[in-house]
């Protein structure tokens, strides 16, 4: 008897505790945190415009062209391209003695004529949109309306070239393009030799001796990394 009351009392003391209700925290577990979502990395549309690698005698030039802005125009170039007449054009001309406000050089048939298509229709900048800037592929006329084959690739900012430029004709120069690759190439061929005495009028001091050959036009996928560029005007 003497050791049976300390077991009496541990058994009573051990079905209190069992009785004592838990606390229903004690016993649940934490709520589970929701997963942390992926980064969703921004869809980039791939560039539908179309973009022409101009293989010449000192490298290539890759130019983008601005076919839903200037169609009339762009379709012009590739039509040259597509059927392989632009190849054996020429870059014949550097506008170095223009000064540095003034630089483009001028590529173009210069051989058969019967190379050329039909001129075609004007198309301003001020209805494009476009911009003779830094870079940008434009195309070379007499008058609005006779353009052919000819084209300018500008290495300055020529606003004066713009159909709303102040002081201009209110035609301009028509832009459907830029350069995209092969900027050295075109500086290149602007600083290459000058003949002192070729040309006409204006175009004397700016003819290039040797002309520099396009060798093939192709079309080409867009670059990887393409730059946005500036023939775009700002709203």
């Amino acid at each position: 008897m003497i050791h049976a009351m300390p077991i009496m009392l541990l058994s009573a003391l051990a079905l209190a505790a069992q009785s004592i209700p838990v606390p229903p925290q004690a016993t649940q577990l934490p709520p589970p945190v929701p997963p942390v979502p992926a980064p969703v990395a921004p869809v980039v549309e791939a560039d539908a415009r179309p973009h022409v690698a101009l293989v010449t005698d000192l490298g290539t030039i890759t130019v983008r062209i601005e076919n839903r802005r200037a169609p009339v125009t762009a379709a012009n170039f590739l039509r040259y391209v597509d059927t392989k007449r632009m190849d054996g054009f020429k870059f014949y001309r550097s506008t170095k003695s223009w000064g540095p406000a003034n630089q483009l050089v001028q590529a173009g048939n210069r051989g058969d004529a019967r190379k050329n298509f039909a001129a075609i229709a004007h198309e301003p900048t001020k209805v494009t949109g476009l911009t003779n800037c830094k870079g940008a592929l434009s195309m070379a006329r007499l008058n609005p309306g006779d353009a052919t084959s000819d084209f300018f690739l500008l290495l300055s900012d020529i606003k004066g070239f713009d159909s709303d430029a102040p002081g201009g004709d209110g035609a301009g120069f028509a832009v459907f393009g830029e350069i995209v690759g092969g900027a050295d190439v075109v500086e290149a061929i602007f600083n290459a030799p000058i003949s002192p005495t070729a040309g006409e009028g204006v175009m004397v001091g700016q003819m290039l001796e040797p002309q520099v050959t396009i060798r093939t036009a192709r079309r080409v996928p867009a670059p990887a990394s393409v730059p946005q560029g500036c023939v775009v005007k700002a709203p």
